[in-house]
């Protein structure tokens, strides 16, 4: 054991890939300890059409305007950018115990604007994992 430790600091190339290694590893164990432990829970398109049906939960689409009109979940409201930057949650004041589900173009995005709203007190916030993307890979209803 001692010769294997000794053989792999001796050699520089060794030493670099060794370490590269021990952080790849480290990175892959952090993603998915940090998403169990993470308060923001990510759906999957049938998770959330399941969510959608059976408890009304709102859809809430964060992209861009032009997005949204080439293409949104049926029944999903727009929240614009200046209302996200500001943590503007006005319009869904009344919906603070309902289920909302968060959609981006790529699922990456919504994780800021669900911990922005679990912050202002929302209660059951949720993120379509994958995004828009995601819908509409799964053929899933797109309203336009």
């Amino acid at each position: 054991m001692g010769q294997i430790i000794e053989f792999a600091t001796s050699t520089t190339l060794i030493s670099i890939l060794s370490i590269s290694w021990v952080v790849i590893v480290a990175l892959i164990i952090y993603s998915y300890v940090g998403a169990a432990l993470s308060p923001i829970k990510e759906l999957s398109t049938h998770e959330a059409t399941l969510l959608m049906n059976k408890e009304d939960a709102i859809v809430l689409d964060t992209r861009v305007t032009n997005e949204f009109k080439a293409g949104h979940i049926l029944g999903a409201r727009q929240i614009k950018a200046e209302e996200l930057k500001n943590g503007n949650f006005a319009k869904l004041e009344n919906s603070k115990d309902k289920p909302i589900i968060i959609v981006c173009a790529m699922g990456a995005s919504a994780k800021k604007t669900a911990a922005q709203m679990l912050k202002a007190g929302f209660e059951k916030v949720t993120v379509l994992k994958g995004g828009m993307n995601a819908w509409q890979s799964a053929s899933l209803p797109v309203s336009k």
